[in-house]
């Protein structure tokens, strides 16, 4: 590892598109202070010499704790992603281009989020990688089931990924084997399966959320109002649109949620002064966009080509627009994107280190503690998994066991010997 390969890592984030521009210096700092320790620590094998890393930034009085999460990105992105495939000869095939770029354009015309399409073209590059460089298979010869469960094996055994990233590996493999290379996938039931154990989620007590509430104000305080009096997902709420507030029925329409279905869940009454407030204020902010020359949102489902003059229109607006414009991605087009869901973490986390609160929780806390609440409020279990949007009531059912723990836990016999004295 040599300080000449910082700006090739350097050109690994933009090309990747990994992070945004303006934290790419900041990435490659920290990268270079990887390097650097880790010329002290070279008896220790890779993994070893980022934990020890990250350990010594933790130990450091004058970093922050965003600093930390940062570097934290960083260092596994430089270590376990740049590196990786630094000391390999990469030799992908020039015809794997071309079946990115089908990839691409198949995930357009089925309208996934821009997001999806970064990560399974991550998937798909990192599988090629794999297996031309790893397992050195000639292409040429055709790819089956068999490569398929190589690589999910290899992220299980070799990276140790989560359960989750493997499934997410596994998705766009099956995207890519279906609709570009016209291949079914048989007989993966032998891949070995990253493990994950049944977890309970964190839950706030109804005391702990109002004292959450008292660190955090504005427009923020409202957001956490309503994914928590909701039970919205965090990116639900940022792709709200104006339109998707019933306030007339107290509802909520969300759209092209998990599993691409739409469902609606209940609007809080004590919020709808506010939010009514928070609207006009953005309508202003809309106004001023469209007497400036843009105005424009994205719209889902191609719909813009549909209704050419429907993405300016108020209500298709989001709810929670942000504070800038931007160029769009895809489109290049210049328009006003949903409120970054990095800047709503980072209200929630400042506001649950200012609260006291000793808990390991994020955004998605509040989902789950609207959820649990309900029921030690006798909502009924179906109901709460429609206003969720389970598929399976086994996923809401999990909450039960929160609520058990929490309201009707046994007597420790502890507590009841020290009665008895």
């Amino acid at each position: 590892m040599k300080n000449n390969s910082l700006p090739e890592f350097q050109k690994y984030l933009r090309s990747k598109n990994l992070v945004n521009e303006k934290h790419i210096t900041f990435y490659v700092h920290w990268a270079s202070k990887f390097l650097a320790f880790s010329e002290s620590n070279r008896n220790l094998s890779r993994d070893l010499q980022v934990q020890k890393f990250l350990n010594y930034l933790k130990a450091q009085n004058n970093i922050a704790d965003w600093q930390i999460r940062q570097a934290d990105d960083a260092v596994q992105v430089f270590a376990n992603q740049f590196l990786d495939g630094e000391e390999l000869e990469t030799v992908i095939p020039s015809d794997v281009s071309k079946i990115i770029e089908e990839m691409r354009e198949a995930l357009r015309i089925k309208h996934y989020a821009y997001r999806t399409e970064l990560s399974y073209i991550d998937w798909t590059e990192r599988f090629y990688d794999y297996t031309v460089n790893l397992k050195k298979k000639d292409l040429h010869t055709g790819l089956d089931s068999a490569d398929v469960r190589d690589y999910l094996s290899h992220l299980a055994l070799k990276k140790r990924v989560a359960a989750s990233t493997q499934n997410q590996a596994f998705n766009a493999l099956i995207f890519l084997f279906r609709h570009v290379l016209k291949i079914e996938l048989r007989d993966l039931n032998k891949t070995v399966r990253a493990k994950r154990g049944q977890r309970l989620p964190v839950v706030f007590t109804v005391d702990e959320v109002q004292e959450l509430f008292k660190h955090i104000k504005g427009e923020n305080l409202l957001i956490l109002k309503l994914i928590y009096g909701s039970g919205l997902r965090l990116m639900e709420l940022a792709r709200l649109r104006v339109k998707d507030v019933d306030f007339g029925s107290n509802l909520i329409i969300v759209r092209n949620a998990k599993g691409d279905k739409d469902r609606s869940t209940m609007l809080p009454e004590s919020v709808k002064s506010q939010l009514k407030l928070h609207l006009e204020k953005v309508k202003e902010l809309h106004e001023e966009d469209l007497t400036a020359g843009h105005g424009e949102v994205y719209m889902p489902d191609a719909l813009d080509r549909k209704y050419p003059q429907a993405s300016k229109q108020w209500h298709w607006q989001y709810v929670f627009p942000s504070s800038n414009l931007s160029v769009d991605p895809r489109s290049r087009k210049i328009r006003r994107h949903h409120k970054s869901d990095k800047a709503i973490q980072i209200s929630m986390n400042n506001a649950l280190k200012k609260s006291g609160i000793a808990k390991h929780a994020s955004v998605h806390t509040l989902r789950h503690s609207f959820a649990t609440h309900l029921l030690m409020n006798g909502v009924n279990i179906r109901e709460i998994q429609q206003l969720l949007g389970h598929k399976n009531v086994e996923t809401t059912m999990i909450y039960t066991h929160v609520m058990r723990d929490m309201t009707n836990a046994p007597e420790s016999p502890l507590d009841i010997l020290q009665g008895k004295q």
